[in-house]
């Protein structure tokens, strides 16, 4: 019996998105327990200073989450009531919901037609004497078009008015002098575009190390920033500091210095540090992070083998010029609505496949409705989504998974898309590939 065969009758149970934990982590984790020192401390601080070096900055804070990263990049910034924060109507709730936390009024924009990126010229036309920040996303970890960015809020900076809520944050923003760009790289550690690092481009940029990406330390996030003339980045560094750990003086670490118990509390700020215990893990996985990458890479060139051969469209990881970090799989069904599409999913999950969707647009969320959003005023983003589905793309997948989510992934189509009225080509193309794939040895 061929391979191929096997894999057809033998169901599997293959998660969307698992955590890939090895020994190294689970022993540095065992170490930190030992040590005695399980909130932030040394470990926190290589993993900061570790990190700096990877993404090609001066200083990187570790935090809980990549939300109170964006959030935090928003108050160092100075950002609060009065002024706006452009953000893709495309993403995840976290880059809206950071802009909101600040007391900040949201505008979406909507995606180019296609595309999940966001409509540049859009987002130009809406720069406003009150926009005070662009939040762009690097979806699936493939960058924004920075350079195109810059240009926009270079032409538009005769209207900027530096404000600013804070003392730093009123000298950050007349030294940039127009809107900061304040990038969720959420997923996209490790991608480059046109020689650059992700987070690097951007004045700011978080990333996350939540348990379903490329790298994580369970929950987690990081904040970065570009050096800013005449702001030091130590004073930078300490204002996250302060903003992180209830705006108290000094961190736990430092206060382990004979003598040195007394601080002081200068604002009534937030708790968002991340823990040694957390900072462990993330060590450990970004000794692995290369492998991680090259893995995520095999795999998406198989699956775009294969759905390039039957018609389906799907993100470009990598082509001249840029590389992503390979965190999600992105695929769109010809001719299919969100009814045949979550058929597809539901049939998926049936044969031991998990799927998932990336996005739900933010003005289709009950949040964003009830504050006036609604998703007819962004009809590019609502028609990426209505026939996308993210295949399972993580690096506890062997060879044999992946034949068997595209094997499956193929004749799922095939059945669904029959049913309906897509047009005859395309049903040919995917009968005709799913045919072949099952008389044929493929592995």
């Amino acid at each position: 019996m061929s391979k191929t065969n096997q894999i057809s009758i033998s169901k599997r149970n293959i998660s969307f998105s698992p955590p890939d934990i090895s020994e190294a982590e689970i022993e540095e984790v065992a170490l930190a327990l030992r040590s005695g020192w399980i909130t932030t401390g040394p470990r926190t601080k290589e993993l900061e200073k570790r990190l700096a070096d990877y993404i090609g900055t001066n200083r990187v804070v570790c935090l809980n989450s990549a939300t109170a990263a964006e959030e935090l990049n928003l108050r160092v910034l100075g950002i609060g009531e009065g002024d706006e924060v452009i953000v893709p109507a495309y993403t995840y709730t976290a880059t809206a919901s950071a802009a909101i936390h600040v007391g900040a009024k949201v505008v979406f924009i909507d995606s180019q037609p296609g595309s999940w990126e966001m409509d540049y010229d859009a987002m130009e036309a809406a720069i406003s004497e009150r926009t005070k920040a662009i939040v762009p996303v690097d979806l699936g970890g493939i960058m924004c078009d920075y350079d195109r960015m810059h240009q926009a809020v270079e032409k538009k900076k005769h209207l900027f008015r530096p404000s600013g809520n804070t003392d730093l944050g009123k000298r950050i923003q007349a030294a940039l002098g127009r809107v900061a760009i304040v990038a969720d790289c959420a997923h996209s550690l490790g991608a480059s575009r046109n020689g650059q690092n992700a987070g690097t481009p951007s004045d700011f940029a978080s990333f996350s190390f939540h348990a379903v990406k490329n790298l994580t330390t369970a929950e987690g996030g990081a904040a970065t920033w570009r050096s800013i003339e005449g702001v030091s980045d130590d004073e930078i560094y300490q204002a996250y500091q302060l903003y992180s750990l209830h705006g108290q003086s000094k961190d736990a670490l430092a206060k382990t210095k004979v003598g040195a118990w007394e601080y002081d509390i200068v604002g009534p700020w937030y708790k968002c540090n991340m823990t040694d215990v957390a900072a462990a893990i993330g060590l450990r996985q970004l000794d692995r992070y290369p492998g991680i990458l090259q893995r995520r890479r095999e795999i998406i060139a198989r699956y775009d083998e294969a759905l390039d051969r039957i018609g389906v469209k799907h993100l470009t990881h990598s082509a001249e010029g840029f590389q992503s970090s390979g965190h999600l799989y992105l695929s769109r069904i010809p001719n299919i609505d969100e009814v045949k599409r979550n058929a597809i999913i539901e049939e998926m999950g049936k044969r031991g496949v998990a799927c998932n969707v990336h996005y739900k647009p933010l003005p289709m969320m009950t949040a964003y409705k009830t504050l006036g959003w609604d998703i007819k005023d962004f009809p590019n983003a609502h028609a990426y989504y209505r026939n996308l589905i993210s295949l399972p793309l993580h690096t506890k997948l062997s060879d044999e998974d992946v034949e068997y989510v595209i094997e499956n992934f193929v004749e799922v189509i095939s059945k669904k898309i029959r049913r309906g009225k897509t047009d005859a080509q395309t049903v040919g193309r995917i009968a005709g590939v799913h045919a072949v794939r099952r008389s044929q040895a493929v592995l």
